[in-house]
């Protein structure tokens, strides 16, 4: 079975999400990382699979469910980050972060079988999700990370390759404060959305 990996950052203040401060405060962009991660974690825990791995940067918390091996990211650029994630695997692999805690079960119970790889794009021009049926770091190292063009020169690399790649839907990650009304308006009774919701209360929002 496929072996589902999430590269994470700790929520630690001023550490995650800065990119929404302002307007929320550093406390409560780490509060909303935390909500993110949980929802992402309980999907990825709900989502069939031989492996679930957590790559962290930092330490667990209790918003790590059971079933998960925990080890710890690499030094390095993203890229190099990612690769190391995937050179730690066997047979089919399914990668995603922690942005995007709209997902289901449904999105990542992906047959790659049907292909070499499938591959997640993102709104803003990045990926959400990249699977390999033969995990392969050197599909990732080199390719330009946090860029507008991003997700293209990822896909690309795979296609380059010679890899057939099924594409899997769009989303929006968390990045700003419009998007994490989105994503939240997407994912209503999700734990970001709750946190959302309540940040909003108290600050007057």
């Amino acid at each position: 079975m496929t072996t589902l990996l999430v590269i994470a950052k700790e929520p630690r203040p001023g550490r995650v999400k800065t990119r929404l401060t302002p307007p929320f405060t550093p406390v409560e962009a780490a509060a909303l990382a935390a909500a993110a991660l949980t929802d992402t974690l309980r999907t990825v825990a709900a989502t069939p699979a031989g492996r679930r791995v957590l790559v962290l940067d930092g330490r667990a918390g209790r918003w790590l469910p059971p079933g998960f091996d925990v080890v710890p990211q690499s030094a390095g650029a993203l890229d190099e980050r990612l690769a190391a994630a995937f050179a730690q695997c066997a047979g089919p692999t399914l990668l995603i972060g922690m942005d995007t805690p709209q997902v289901t079960p449904e999105l990542l119970t992906v047959d790659l079988g049907e292909g070499d790889a499938c591959f997640g794009p993102a709104e803003d021009g990045g990926f959400w999700a990249l699977g390999l049926a033969d995990p392969d770091p050197e599909l990732l190292r080199g390719v330009p990370m946090s860029t507008p063009t991003t997700g293209a020169a990822q896909r690309e690399r795979l296609v380059a390759a010679g890899l057939r790649v099924h594409d899997l839907p769009r989303l929006r990650d968390v990045d700003t404060a419009a998007d994490a009304e989105a994503v939240a308006a997407e994912a209503p009774h999700s734990h970001f959305a709750a946190e959302l919701a309540r940040l909003r209360a108290v600050g007057g929002r």
